[in-house]
């Protein structure tokens, strides 16, 4: 059963890790996905055409979320090309980790400008579309960083909680018009990017997970799916943590 047929999903951040988990089950089940990337365009290139050849229609786009006008632009295009924009799954996001003694102001502001940022730029880029459809599903990807703190990361769990205020406070704002906004907050998902730590570093944070294993980047993607779809039509201003127990 395809959970997501005919509906339209931007994501941003998709080129690789738990973005192209993302955008690869969203098209699995039927969505026709616009996702967005920074830099890696052979990545981007190749997702795309994997995506089509899933029978759906998939475009990848150069944006950067943390600019407020390419979110506009993006926004705009997006329309024009799939027609609808029923899904905003805002998952682009960097780490620039250090103890707060050392910690620059420059590596503060850009991991909020980052994470957070886009975050507003992208939820203002869809808004007036689905005012007019009258529905639309927001999920904003924090992190369980943003719900307990975490030492050496203040910017990062900053970015991730302010992410968890501001989806519950669009959740009350555009609850009325049919739009549902929500929080996923993954604990420790194993990706390229974790891959590249060191094997005992990794096999004791897997010890201290009741569920004894990182996440996956589809772990994730089924939550994305249940919180897109119609399926979770009365759930709105929630946070779910992905995150295998860490957090209970």
């Amino acid at each position: 059963m395809k959970l997501l047929e005919g509906k339209t999903a931007i994501i941003t951040g998709a080129s690789r890790g738990i973005g192209k988990g993302i955008a690869q089950v969203f098209a699995a089940h039927g969505a026709n996905v616009a996702f967005t990337y920074s830099s890696s365009v052979e990545a981007a290139n190749e997702l795309e055409k994997e995506l089509n050849g899933l029978g759906i229609k998939a475009k990848g786009y150069q944006s950067n979320a943390a600019d407020f006008q390419q979110a506009q632009d993006l926004a705009a295009e997006v329309l024009k090309e799939f027609g609808s924009i029923d899904v905003l799954i805002n998952n682009a996001g960097i780490t620039k980790d250090n103890l707060l003694m050392r910690i620059s102001e420059e590596d503060f502001d850009k991991v909020i400008e980052v994470n957070l940022k886009s975050v507003f730029n992208m939820t203002k880029a869809v808004q007036r579309t689905m005012l007019k459809q009258r529905k639309g599903s927001i999920i904003n990807m924090s992190s369980v960083v943003g719900v307990k703190g975490n030492a050496g990361q203040t910017n990062y769990a900053a970015s991730k909680a302010g992410i968890i205020g501001f989806s519950k406070s669009v959740a009350l704002e555009l609850g009325s018009r049919n739009i549902r906004s929500n929080v996923i907050a993954p604990g420790f998902i194993e990706t390229e990017m974790t891959g590249k730590l060191p094997e005992d570093v990794v096999k004791g944070w897997r010890e201290a997970i009741p569920l004894k294993r990182g996440g996956t980047p589809e772990d994730v993607a089924n939550t994305c799916v249940f919180l897109a779809s119609d399926m979770s039509a009365y759930i709105t201003g929630q946070v779910l943590n992905v995150d295998g127990g860490m957090l209970t």
